[in-house]
């Protein structure tokens, strides 16, 4: 797995691994998108890989594609790891469809891992990814297990928004920063993962991404760049006549949508965020303010089930309010 532009957290965790003073729950903290996830998958890996032998001679948290952890981990029956990531509903009228979180029943396996003695070598490993899905009793139940963790225990928890957490949960974890990818970085990933782009359309995603190589790949596996200008456009001369909100609004209001509506929320809180950087006094303001709640609305939409189509529309008002103010 690659992992690019982020060598401080490398080295941090490689620092504190070799020594063998390695925190028991790590907090992967920074904007979504930047390689906390890859990270974590790789960091796993290393250390159940180094453990168990035969011994890893690579840079930063390589490992072999040919290690046998390397190979147990990837078809997903390495004994003491877990990764826990919200479930597909298996019946009902929402199956196949991710649940609105993760929840507590997912955590207590990890308590039966860590209860369970290690099989493969002295070492277990779990990633929790994200934490902000986390509903909230199975945060209380993570909490415990943060309280009175078992000898060589692992925990990666991966968070875009970690000071929603729970304060007594991040207290309990070193906190390792994941900055935005610089644009050099973002055209290495997209040349390599999109061959087919030309540079000017790479150029183009990399302005939109707000330095995720997740929102940039999305950009273009998903034609979002059409929808991204549009919001730009709502958000620098607002929206006068609810057309543009409108068009945004029936383009993702179709169960067909759905990815397209998902990134979409995914999109317009970091549109914000640049604006608020670059505009001054009162505009700056509105433009933080707007952040906001459109990153409370975009948070809260998926969890609730909430209308597609009411909530583009009401993300288009809240950009609105910048251009128009």
């Amino acid at each position: 797995m690659t992992l690019l532009g982020q060598d401080r957290a490398v080295a941090a965790f490689r620092a504190a691994w070799d020594s063998r003073q390695l925190h028991h729950a790590w907090l992967l903290a920074g904007p979504k998108g930047v390689g906390k996830g890859t990270f974590a998958r790789a960091a796993a890996l290393r250390v159940l890989a180094e453990a168990a032998g035969p011994p890893v001679d690579l840079p930063g948290l390589d490992v072999p594609h040919d290690h046998r952890i390397a190979r147990l981990v990837e078809a997903g029956s390495h004994p003491d790891f877990r990764l826990i990531k919200r479930e597909v509903h298996e019946t009902g009228t929402n199956k196949g469809e991710l649940r609105r979180g993760i929840v507590i029943d997912q955590v207590r396996k990890l308590q039966e891992l860590f209860r369970a003695a290690p099989a493969l070598s002295p070492w277990r490993v779990a990633i929790i990814d994200c934490m902000d899905e986390l509903e909230p009793q199975a945060q209380q139940s993570l909490l415990k297990l943060l309280e009175e963790p078992p000898a060589n225990c692992l925990l990666l928890l991966v968070s875009h928004v970690p000071g929603r957490l729970l304060p007594t949960i991040r207290s309990r974890c070193r906190r390792l920063d994941f900055g935005a990818l610089d644009d050099a970085t973002l055209d290495t990933i997209l040349a390599e993962r999109q061959p087919s782009l030309t540079p000017e359309a790479r150029a183009r995603l990399i302005a939109l991404a707000a330095g995720s190589a997740d929102r940039a790949l999305a950009f273009a596996e998903l034609d979002l760049v059409p929808l991204a200008e549009e919001a730009l456009a709502i958000l620098r001369r607002g929206d006068p006549d609810n057309s543009r909100r409108s068009r945004l609004a029936s383009a993702l209001a179709l169960k067909a949508a759905r990815p397209r509506y998902a990134a979409f929320l995914d999109i317009v809180p970091p549109l914000l965020a640049a604006e608020a950087r670059a505009a001054e006094g009162l505009r700056r303001q509105r433009a933080l303010a707007a952040y906001d709640q459109a990153r409370e609305t975009a948070s809260i939409a998926p969890r609730l089930s909430l209308d597609p189509a009411a909530t583009v529309f009401a993300l288009g008002t809240i950009m609105a309010s910048v251009g128009e103010g």
